[in-house]
């Protein structure tokens, strides 16, 4: 029976984990894109000042105890997956422009969260059910794109 060098089986376990921990970022991540947007649906409609203050804490831990890491785990694991272990193609340049889009997403909830800690959101809930969307369609997309290639 043949048996696999060790440096491949090393190899292969490293990229084995490494993909297991960009997954569950990613996952992490999303469920932050998900959750902080809808967050500002329930923060826009409220009057009730205890309940703002509240708010403005949960999209503050949510957003840099969550979202910013996995989002950083994501990116950093990301690049090593595709330039450690040659990917390369078409299929790859969009899904790191959609990923690129989802950056900017994540940047521009900051600054909608800033909005809200400074009481000087402008937007309604429900611009903030649509802005809620956004995050779902490139999840589509890159899922498509990693798996079909």
């Amino acid at each position: 029976m043949y048996q696999m060098p060790d440096m491949v089986l090393k190899y292969y376990n490293l990229y084995g984990y490494l993909k297991a921990f960009h997954i569950i970022s990613v996952i992490c991540w999303f469920a932050g894109l998900f959750y902080l947007p809808r967050l500002f649906v329930y923060h826009s409609m409220t009057d009730n000042k205890v309940s703002q203050n509240q708010f403005k804490i949960m999209e503050h831990k949510l957003f840099w105890y969550i979202m910013t890491p996995a989002a950083i785990f994501t990116l950093i694991s990301g690049e090593l997956l595709a330039h450690g272990f040659g990917f390369n193609g078409i299929w790859l340049h969009i899904k790191v422009a959609l990923v690129g889009t989802l950056v900017f997403y994540h940047v521009y909830c900051f600054k909608l969260m800033d909005d809200f800690a400074k009481d000087c959101n402008t937007k309604s809930h429900q611009w903030f059910r649509v802005f809620n969307e956004y995050p779902t369609f490139i999840l589509i997309a890159c899922v498509l794109l990693v798996v079909i290639k």
